[in-house]
């Protein structure tokens, strides 16, 4: 079934409630690849209750399965994630309840043989209060749902890179049964964890997130660059570009100009670009 553009533009969904504790603050750190010596103390923070700390892009999946999306018509076989964005209206709370407001802001034809690109956003908002937590851009390509009649120019255009070496290489590790780990934070596709499934999708074994590759930039972001202080992280924008195996090792090239740090990551085994078009913007 062909995209209806009004029909797509029109969609929300309004008041969503969620919850979370210190258990899945600590869950999405290990996922991540947080706490692996346990005698370290700077990451131990992360990872147990006492004094906790939150990583930014824990705003990913705190509110999963947030929006209207199932509405839209979209062939969700054809469908790769695109990019990632998030604004951090102040600091995410160890525990919190929570309120989503999502709705579709932009959907661009490529045209009937290249897909659709659609941008939806989520804003979290404390349930008790009603402050802003922070906003989130998702955008998605549709391969199979291009030449539904809508715009083709004016999609949003990524982050350019530094036109320089990187000033530094960070290197995170991945375990091979980290998909496992991460999957407990919210997305079970079997596309993570059934090696026949993947095989079915044209992959030799089941494939890493690619939330918990933007989750590991950030881990290293804020070993290299904030000193393990993950509130001086405001925004962390992302674009997608191939996918991690578990147990991979992630290289993420950095550039620093201000407050405003580039990014793109690398598997080192494959030498294949995995992230690119990086930001992630702190305090200024």
């Amino acid at each position: 079934m062909a995209i209806n553009y009004d029909h797509l533009m029109s969609l929300k969904s309004v008041g969503q409630e969620f919850q979370y504790g210190d258990r899945e603050t600590m869950l999405y750190a290990l996922g991540i690849g947080f706490g692996r010596d346990p005698m370290d103390t700077n990451e131990l923070p992360f990872v147990y209750e006492r004094n906790l700390k939150t990583v930014p892009t824990m705003s990913s999946v705190i509110a999963w399965g947030a929006g209207p999306m199932m509405e839209s018509g979209i062939n969700y076989l054809m469908v790769v994630h695109g990019e990632q964005k998030v604004t951090l209206h102040k600091p995410l709370p160890a525990a919190a309840k929570i309120v989503a407001d999502s709705r579709v802001i932009g959907a661009w034809d490529k045209g009937a043989d290249k897909g659709a690109i659609i941008v939806t956003e989520t804003v979290v908002k404390e349930q008790a209060s009603g402050d802003k937590l922070c906003t989130m851009l998702s955008s998605i390509f549709a391969r199979g749902d291009g030449g539904f009649g809508g715009p083709r120019e004016g999609a949003p255009e990524p982050h350019k890179l530094p036109d320089r070496a990187p000033d530094m290489t960070v290197e995170a590790d991945t375990r091979p049964d980290q998909a496992l780990l991460y999957r407990l934070s919210g997305d079970r596709n079997p596309l993570h964890s059934d090696p026949e499934f993947a095989k079915a999708a044209g992959f030799p074994r089941p494939i890493l997130h690619g939330l918990c590759t933007y989750g590991t930039c950030c881990r290293a972001i804020i070993k290299a660059v904030c000193n393990y202080d993950p509130t001086l992280i405001t925004g962390f924008d992302v674009r997608f570009s191939s996918p991690v195996f578990p147990g991979e090792t992630i290289c993420v090239d950095i550039w620093k100009d201000g407050n405003i740090v580039s990014f793109r990551a690398r598997v080192k085994e494959r030498d294949a670009v995995v992230i690119n078009n990086g930001k992630c913007t702190l305090k200024a």
